[in-house]
């Protein structure tokens, strides 16, 4: 819980989902702290908070934040799950393209219940699922007051975990498989990281579309199994970064055809390979670069094949309530499932940050509160 200084890490809380400009343009506040009690009192929130950037398992501590009042416009939501995603590492660390001003509540994605609305609200009731619009209101906690524009609400009839992870990696999956090339059923597309949330929910997306998928994945211990799968959940092929580079990619075009569109999510030489493979005028979409390498592009593709370079951002697609809804209509279908999670209590955040920051690991952790 906070003391020394008053309630300030609230009173920034508050302004941070209420106050209508950036999250990230105005001063941190003083903050200080005292023991974690186990029993919040009413009006508390047990909250992951960091107070200078920094690795996650050093600078996230457990502690109890003071809620303010409910305001004509706002809902106090009660917090379900919420994952941990490489975004997240990446605010805490201080390297994200948007950063929270300090002190912070860790968390931009993961589902809540409404249990209490302001007098002026009308997008939201009372029961209702939900999950923040946009980054940055910190997920991480067990009850947050949010103003209802801040929030979307979700039926209650999709699988908490599907809930839970909606709203990065499908969204993300969904709007560059269809913003970026005309995919028709039987085209192909090829994609590095295929073991991510988005590179899962590409794979199965687009086996609902009719169409093709090449997964390129990191040769590991367990590949069998991996690959097992991802052919489960739709995958046409899965094959491991090397093998871009062999002859045998030549013998997998004979029958499929060259893909349409390549999506990036690693960077480095994984994203020039990938571009090598494009068909002619064929698009490459860039939304991660986990090797932290920069992409080189072949002269010969932008001259002799017109390939395109792109970028995707998901933050700026938040506000489409269609988008939702057709991944939502998939889950009811059986033809999207959430990642492979692994749940865990908020109290054990220290396990679920050192699983989410191992190479390899196959499951997203995803906080239970």
């Amino acid at each position: 819980m906070l003391t020394g200084c008053g309630n300030f890490l609230s009173q920034h809380i508050v302004s941070r989902v209420l106050v209508a400009h950036p999250v990230w343009s105005r001063p941190a506040p003083c903050v200080s702290y005292r023991s974690f009690s186990a029993k919040p009192l009413a009006g508390e929130s047990t909250a992951l908070v960091y107070t200078t950037h920094g690795e996650p398992s050093q600078v996230i501590k457990l502690g109890t934040l003071q809620l303010p009042s409910l305001g004509d416009k706002s809902a106090l939501v009660k917090m379900l799950a919420a994952p941990i995603n490489p975004s997240d590492i990446n605010m805490i660390q201080g390297t994200y393209a948007i950063l929270p001003d300090l002190p912070a509540v860790g968390g931009n994605e993961g589902v809540g219940q409404v249990i209490e609305v302001g007098s002026k609200v009308k997008t939201v009731k009372v029961g209702d699922w939900v999950i923040p619009r946009d980054a940055g209101l910190g997920t991480w906690q067990t009850l947050v007051v949010l103003s209802a524009d801040d929030l979307v609400t979700l039926p209650s009839d999709i699988p908490l975990l599907s809930a839970a992870t909606l709203g990065v990696n499908p969204c993300t999956a969904l709007r560059m498989l269809s913003d970026f090339e005309e995919l028709k059923p039987g085209d192909t597309v090829i994609q590095n990281a295929a073991n991510s949330g988005v590179g899962q929910a590409v794979i199965q997306i687009a086996a609902a579309k009719g169409v093709h998928t090449i997964n390129v994945v990191r040769d590991r211990p367990d590949l069998s199994q991996l690959t097992d799968r991802l052919k489960v959940m739709g995958a046409t092929h899965v094959i491991k970064e090397e093998t871009l580079r062999r002859p045998e990619m030549k013998e997998l075009f004979k029958f499929y055809p060259r893909p349409k569109l390549a999506l990036n999510g690693v960077g480095g030489k994984s994203a020039t390979e990938l571009l090598r493979h494009l068909q002619s005028g064929g698009t490459m979409v860039t939304y991660g670069g986990m090797a932290k390498q920069p992409i080189t592009v072949p002269v010969s593709a932008l001259i002799f094949k017109d390939v395109k370079v792109r970028g995707f951002w998901v933050t700026q697609w938040k506000r489409n309530h269609g988008m939702l809804d057709e991944l939502c209509t998939l889950i009811r279908a059986g033809k999207l499932s959430p990642p492979a999670c692994t749940e865990v209590s908020i109290k054990d955040f220290h396990k679920a940050l050192d699983n989410a920051m191992k190479p390899y690991i196959s499951t997203k952790q995803v906080l239970v509160m």
